[in-house]
């Protein structure tokens, strides 16, 4: 248990170590593959298209202040896995 957790411990300093050390660059090419790979995903699996159930339970859920007029202005793509969350 003891050696796991020096062994975790150490990895991530070592981790860090070399994130301070890499280029602007290399942080750039990290970026662009993260996007392209988030592209991937969102093509492989689509936004779920919203029912008349699903609608009334967001507006129910808003008017009632379970969800922020605020974030929900800014994010609608966030919408349902936050009602989710606060119904859970």
């Amino acid at each position: 248990m003891v050696w796991s957790l020096v062994y975790l411990a150490l990895g991530r300093v070592l981790e860090l170590v070399m994130l301070c050390c890499r280029s602007a660059e290399a942080n750039e090419i990290e970026i662009l593959a993260l996007r392209h790979e988030l592209a991937v995903l969102r093509r492989q699996h689509p936004r779920p298209r919203l029912q008349s159930k699903d609608r009334v339970l967001l507006a129910t859920l808003s008017r009632h202040g379970y969800i922020n007029a605020f974030h929900a202005a800014r994010a609608p793509r966030t919408l349902p896995s936050q009602a989710l969350t606060v119904l859970i």
